[in-house]
């Protein structure tokens, strides 16, 4: 005969609250319940709502975390399939429930898109921007492709201003990065090994120019990355040559270029180039040559922009003084490295580095670490080129993949490594973005034409871009609130 299941029984589990949000404690007194083993997310989620419990003035949805896990079904089943008893007295963290990353939108490139950036009044150009230049409501996307173009899109889709071609001041190759400066300033660089410092002006709502207003050259491979500092008007980028570079968007106080890397250096008969030189050329504040391989990625420290972080193909993390342009602390990894982003927290940044062997590892960039690998985050099925921090806290951000996925990650929930895992903790994404383009179709696979190169994430979305030719728009507010 069939054995009753611990719900049938009437039965309860006793559950401890607990929760990081100062805004939403329980007071001491509440913090302890017996609820029915059956129950659910949603079923927690009205307790804590009750009168009795919070007594908040709108109700608030809550996720639960178990063990640094989301509770996924019901207690007696979590109790069931971790060989718990009904005794065990479960302490269970609430947060602010997760909000699903739903499509909003896709724009049409004509080849790949290499590159996204986001302009509104909560983005860093935004807040950049000179006061009264940014307009709330006047929200921008600039994209990259490998057509060697730059692209400014209105919120609604529409193409507002193309950058020149190669023979009249832009890219002469494919555009692999590219970043506002602020609403009126914008930077590029790619394979052509020259960043492009661009001005943009609007005439009306559907109508802008991009104007090339300064060229930097100082690396002699293709520039895989770039970011920006608008309020130094400083540049960082990292290249296939192994440097990371430095420069200012400043033509006075730019140094000057080397000659022998400057556009037709080495052409036999220099009367044979046709176009004439119209745009400034400057070289870089420093050029540091930190890896012996590829430089991949390269970000400022959210809360000192005279430090530095890059990662490389040769395993590296390294802490750069943009001051004095030594690399102050190398931390050694595993696997090749291939994205990098900070996130800020009170005591330090950590450092998110997207690897070759389809995980992300999160470090401790402060040479007094004891622990290279504060956690690492697993679920890509190709190697992870992008990353970006959440704008609305410090324990949430995005992955963009050549597994055709970008996946948000919620650093709350934490599990520990298993024994084919490695040491450490791990973390398991909390959203998978697909591709809208593959919708309804297989499972992406590495080669199918639809790898993500690039992921931006601001409160207008999370955008990212790929090989399906395409900028996707999900919805990226309070994704993780």
């Amino acid at each position: 005969m069939e054995q009753p299941s611990i719900a049938e029984l009437g039965a309860q589990v006793k559950v401890t609250f607990t929760t990081t949000d100062e805004d939403i404690q329980l007071p001491e007194s509440k913090r302890q319940l017996l609820v029915p083993a059956d129950i659910r997310r949603y079923g927690l989620s009205r307790i804590l709502n009750a009168e009795s419990m919070l007594d908040t003035d709108n109700a608030i949805p809550f996720d639960f975390l178990v063990n640094g896990s989301f509770l996924r079904t019901s207690l007696e089943d979590y109790l069931q399939g971790n060989g718990l008893s009904l005794e065990t007295n479960l302490t269970l963290q609430y947060v602010r429930s997760l909000i699903p990353p739903a499509y909003e939108a896709s724009f049409e490139h004509d080849d790949w898109v290499s590159a996204v950036d986001v302009l509104s009044e909560t983005s860093p150009a935004g807040r950049w921007s000179a006061a009264g230049t940014f307009q709330r409501g006047q929200d921008r996307i600039l994209s990259a492709s490998y057509d060697g173009l730059l692209r400014i899109w209105n919120a609604s889709g529409q193409v507002v201003a193309t950058s020149p071609s190669g023979s009249h001041g832009g890219h002469s190759a494919s555009v692999l990065a590219a970043k506002f400066l602020s609403s009126t300033q914008l930077a590029s660089a790619g394979m052509d090994r020259a960043v492009r410092v661009w001005k943009y002006t609007e005439s009306d709502h559907f109508t802008g120019e991009l104007k090339p207003t300064l060229e930097l050259y100082g690396h002699t491979g293709a520039i895989d990355s770039l970011a920006v500092d608008g309020a130094s008007k400083r540049i960082l980028t990292a290249s296939a040559d192994g440097s990371v570079g430095f420069w200012t968007t400043s033509k006075a106080s730019a140094p000057e270029a080397d000659a022998a890397l400057l556009p037709g250096a080495h052409a036999v008969k220099r009367r044979k180039i046709t176009t004439s030189i119209t745009t400034a050329q400057r070289g870089p504040l420093s050029m540091m040559a930190v890896h012996s391989a590829p430089a991949t990625a390269a970000v400022f420290d959210p809360r000192d922009r005279t430090v530095a972080y890059s990662v490389s193909q040769d395993h590296t993390v390294r802490t750069i003084d943009l001051t004095t342009s030594i690399v102050v602390s190398t931390l050694t990894t595993s696997h090749p490295l291939l994205s990098l982003c900070a996130i800020s927290r009170a005591s330090a940044p950590l450092l998110a580095a997207g690897t070759s062997a389809r995980h992300i590892t999160l470090v401790d960039p402060r040479a007094s670490a004891t622990t290279t690998s504060v956690m690492t985050l697993r679920g890509h099925t190709n190697k992870v080129v992008s990353l970006a921090p959440s704008p609305d806290n410090d324990y949430s951000l995005v992955s963009g993949s050549h597994d055709g996925t970008c996946m948000i990650w919620d650093l709350r929930s934490v599990r520990p490594a298993t024994k084919d895992e490695g040491l450490g903790s791990v973390s398991e994404p909390a959203y998978v973005i697909e591709r809208e383009s593959r919708a309804g179709k297989k499972k992406a696979v590495a080669g199918d034409g639809c790898k993500v190169f690039d992921v931006a994430w601001d409160k207008l979305g999370i955008f990212s871009g790929g090989e399906d030719k395409k900028i996707q728009i999900n919805k990226g507010r309070d994704v993780v609130a």
